[in-house]
């Protein structure tokens, strides 16, 4: 699948600063795309932008060369799944229902979940470790289940591209480097994710593409290690960063805390 963003452009109103300001870039199913920004950014706005959530102020999403706006909903989902930062549950519906819901994309129109649906449901909660939650309530799991949860769901709906924004902020040290792992998996089973990320780490591990998003533009896009240096991330959060390697690995560590 072949995302691509031409001069995109977003505000909240007319008159008002402009949120995303000639955001350009393309991107290709199954690579991995990590999108950096500090707060306030824009990199959330810029995830409703791609689904067509958000209706830009100039430019254009195109989807397999077709403006996001010109795709059925239906259709639309069969391409992209998309998961927020945080889902208030509403009610307290079983998890297995929950995933199984990813299904209807897939269905026929009024046709109800049946035994297939809930088997592919299983599936996925097995894929990801966490079956022992299908019969719990949704309002009952914690934040993290939660996003295990609604990523089962993401991958029942079967699209050719995941989006992710900040899928990590409520999960654990432990729980966050399985998910890593988890994109690797999908990656190699042909899925694509774009996911932002608060932490540069994250993307050096996943050793895919990585875009820097500031003042409303896309500043730099390439491998994460030609993209995350000491002084890219030393301009993108204002702190004394420095670049080191681990064995085999890259990591970001933040400079001498002795001034504070």
């Amino acid at each position: 699948m072949l995302l691509e963003v031409e001069s995109a452009e977003f505000s909240y109103s007319a008159g008002e600063r402009k949120i995303l300001d000639g955001v350009s870039f393309s991107y290709e199913s199954p690579d991995t795309l990590c999108i950096l920004g500090s707060n306030g950014q824009g990199k959330s706005t810029l995830l409703q932008c791609l689904i067509g959530g958000f209706k830009l102020s100039a430019g254009t999403v195109l989807i397999d060369g077709i403006p996001v706006e010109n795709w059925k909903p239906r259709e639309l989902a069969r391409k992209i799944a998309y998961i927020p930062q945080t889902h208030a549950p509403s009610f307290g519906y079983p998890v297995v229902d929950v995933v199984t819901m990813g299904c209807t994309s897939r269905m026929k129109r009024l046709a109800n979940p049946g035994r297939s649906e809930r088997s592919r449901a299983i599936d996925q909660l097995e894929y990801l470790g966490i079956a022992h939650l299908s019969d719990k309530p949704y309002t009952d799991i914690s934040g993290g289940e939660r996003q295990l949860v609604m990523i089962a769901s993401a991958l029942a709906q079967a699209p050719e591209l995941l989006i992710l924004d900040e899928p990590t902020a409520h999960l654990d040290f432990g729980n966050q480097y399985k998910f890593l792992e988890l994109v690797e998996r999908l990656r190699r089973r042909g899925m694509g994710v774009l996911m932002t990320t608060h932490f540069p780490d994250h993307a050096l591990l996943l050793q895919g593409t990585c875009a820097i998003l500031s003042d409303g533009k896309i500043q730099s896009l390439d491998a994460a290690e030609s993209i995350i240096t000491d002084e890219s991330m030393a301009r993108l959060y204002g702190i004394e960063v420095h670049v080191e390697s681990i064995g085999e690995r890259k990591v970001c560590v933040p400079g001498s805390l002795n001034g504070l």
